[in-house]
């Protein structure tokens, strides 16, 4: 049997975020993850501990490897609303296409799941929903300094909307939408935000 000492557990812990990604954790028992990885019971549980902190750890992954990099971009552009509309084009393209397309998001899928409520599972959505909510509120702040939002719009409220958003997006992508609606969708809500002709040029005179 294989020993803790025998195998790289990133890449074991690798193998498990993306099956738990596009099977769903609740529906993925220890004896999948076994047959996946090829380790023996004895080395998974000596190294991640059981089912639910593995769950954590896999979760974790994803949010450092696959989402912060995102949140971490979408807070250093300044080009405000063309660069939430570019956030929300890349999600949808990764969500509906290529080698991922249709497992919808880890981070979203375990809202749903059974393992929503561990602790140390809530930890990391706590924060993944915190840096995704502070990435839109960046842009937004960009935003608004270029003249390109609405006067008076909640800048908080915004960004809880759009967290809200690619959530809905991870979903309904999951589900089998179509891109073209769900970026019609997106489009809707970032022109509610954006300052028409007729707010210009009142703010002119």
């Amino acid at each position: 049997m294989p020993d803790v000492k025998h195998f790289d557990p990133d890449a074991a812990l690798e193998q498990v975020m993306r099956l738990f990604w596009e099977r769903g954790a609740d529906v993925t028992g220890i004896a999948d993850v076994v047959q996946a990885t090829g380790l023996s019971r004895s080395s998974l549980y000596a190294t991640f501990g059981g089912k639910e902190r593995l769950q954590a750890a896999a979760l974790g992954r994803y949010l450092e490897q696959r989402s912060r990099p995102v949140f971490d971009a979408l807070a250093a552009d300044r080009r405000g609303l063309p660069a939430i509309a570019s956030f929300f084009e890349q999600l949808v393209a990764a969500r509906c296409t290529g080698e991922h397309a249709r497992w919808g998001c880890l981070v979203t899928n375990t809202h749903t799941g059974t393992g929503r409520g561990l602790p140390e599972v809530r930890q990391v959505l706590d924060a993944h929903h915190a840096e995704l909510r502070a990435a839109m509120r960046a842009a937004l702040t960009v935003a608004a300094g270029l003249g390109q939002v609405r006067p008076g719009l909640d800048a908080d409220a915004a960004a809880e909307t759009l967290a809200l958003l690619a959530y809905g997006v991870n979903l309904r992508s999951r589900a089998g939408a179509d891109p073209g609606d769900l970026l019609a969708g997106v489009r809707a809500v970032l022109d509610g935000f954006t300052r028409t002709v007729a707010e210009i040029s009142t703010e002119e005179r």
